[in-house]
């Protein structure tokens, strides 16, 4: 445990139920790369009675069936001390072998059984759910040692057929665990393990560039600039990241250019789209099938959704929440740059500051527990959207980042800048922002008061015109 960074109340689920006196069933799900599996090994290791990992079905080369899936997992038996047989024919003949081991190796203690990336192992015709139902139904949830845990990247599959399963593993699962990228404050513990120093303003950044996901983050190195070390992961000649995009969806969905196509939608407005909005954009139906695609995009934290404040709750939007996605998309895909230090040298090019404003936004919307705390109002039951009134001929339009709208009846209107400096608000910014208070006022009830609420890098220069706001919070706080 002393390699894990973070996890706090995921760790503490977990020891939990191993020390239940009953049978346990967990399903972890979440994101590829999000540390799932390091998270079960950093607290079972020593503890596990069998672990086996499914094997990806993606790689075309090798063409993985059920006779490769079977193999495997009669290989981990032999490992864990099953004495020699012979290969299990069906996923039946397989699981009861994996039974009579654990009878064998009983001796009280609790026993962890771990299968990772379950998905993978249930491929086509090979009856594998039929035969894991029958398995936890007859033999595992008849004995109070057994702890099963299952992981799994593909998300879709979790969803269908363990979360919400309606057939024999229905209200099976004892409990379910959701793993989501690293906040701010996580990201900073991680790097400050590795003894890699970084300012707030770079960590900041590289949050905007790798979502918070470890496994990419594990790929810093010691010695190197924050730019220095993304032009090394998504710039230079086979940059290790550099194909990341297609091979994360790849391994996640069967069909997986269906959901490259709604991340690709989303990404070109960063306030989202409604649901049919996506679908007419998409030239797809709204229905059963993409209503799955849309659960299982939220599901690994790739999208969002939320309602726009001052309309009505069945208009629900979808916007790009996965940071590397967004990055991939604006300067991965589609470019044909031969610049390998193409970070380095393009740090202060208008392309990479609007990138860097728009990004900003979902950081502090996957932050705004912490922004809440900063005000003080961490207790207060509060909703958070962004809010956009067209304009028409009689009115102008106003587009406002993020507003907090708060039970005490006090809504604030966050304006967020990610800069290098102290923002330093000039005669025209504070008439554009006595704007937009203005035309929310209007939308709100008279018992309700506007706080202007700056976001932002360093802090707020005082001069003139810096009175209009009433809180102002820094990414220190975001920690």
């Amino acid at each position: 445990m002393d390699n894990l960074i973070g996890r706090k109340q995921e760790t503490e689920e977990l020891e939990n139920l191993y020390n239940s006196s009953k049978p346990e069933f967990v399903a972890i799900y979440g994101r590829r790369r999000v540390g799932k599996t390091f998270l079960v090994k950093e607290l079972f290791q020593d503890k596990m009675a069998f672990y086996h990992s499914g094997l990806s079905p993606f790689d075309k080369e090798r063409n993985i069936g059920i006779k490769d899936q079977l193999e495997a997992f009669y290989a981990s038996l032999m490992q864990y001390g099953m004495e020699e047989s012979r290969c299990p024919n069906s996923w039946a003949e397989a699981f009861s072998m994996l039974g009579r081991l654990l009878d064998n190796l009983n001796d009280g203690r609790r026993q962890v059984i771990f299968i990772d990336e379950l998905p993978w192992m249930d491929t086509p015709r090979s009856k594998f759910m039929v035969a894991f139902e029958h398995f936890w139904n007859s033999w595992g949830a008849w004995r109070n040692h057994v702890m099963l845990i299952v992981c799994g990247s593909a998300t879709s599959w979790m969803l269908d057929n363990l979360i919400n399963n309606k057939g024999g593993l229905y209200d099976r699962l004892t409990w379910q665990i959701k793993l989501s990228p690293f906040t701010l404050g996580e990201c900073k513990a991680f790097f400050e393990s590795k003894n890699i120093p970084m300012s707030a303003y770079d960590l900041v950044e590289a949050y905007m560039i790798l979502g918070g996901i470890p496994y990419y983050m594990n790929y810093f190195q010691k010695g190197k600039s924050l730019a220095q070390n993304i032009d090394a992961l998504f710039f230079a000649q086979n940059a290790k990241l550099g194909m990341e995009f297609d091979r994360l969806f790849g391994s996640l969905f069967s069909k997986p250019e269906e959901f490259k196509a709604v991340v690709r939608q989303l990404a070109k407005r960063h306030t989202g789209f409604t649901r049919e909005e996506l679908s007419k954009h998409l030239g797809i139906n709204a229905g059963g099938n993409f209503s799955k695609t849309l659960e299982a995009l939220m599901a690994s934290d790739f999208i969002t959704s939320y309602h726009p404040f001052g309309q009505s709750k069945k208009e629900i939007r979808y916007k790009l929440a996965d940071n590397f996605c967004r990055f991939h998309l604006n300067f991965i895909e589609g470019q044909t740059l031969t610049d390998t230090t193409y970070w380095q040298h393009n740090q202060n090019k208008p392309q990479l500051n609007a990138w860097r404003g728009i990004t900003f936004e979902q950081v502090c919307f996957s932050h705004a527990i912490q922004i809440k705390r900063a005000l003080g109002v961490e207790n207060v039951v509060s909703s958070e959207s962004a809010w956009i009134v067209h304009g028409d001929e009689d009115h102008k339009g106003a587009q406002i980042d993020m507003l907090i709208v708060r039970d005490d009846r006090v809504v604030n209107l966050c304006e967020m800048k990610f800069l290098s400096k102290e923002y330093d608000p000039q005669a025209d910014d504070e008439t554009k922002l006595r704007a937009r208070i203005a035309t929310l006022q209007e939308h709100l009830s008279p018992k309700q008061t506007i706080h202007l609420t700056l976001v932002t890098t360093v802090g707020l220069k005082h001069n003139a015109h810096s009175g209009i706001f009433q809180q102002t919070v820094t990414i220190g706080s975001m920690f």
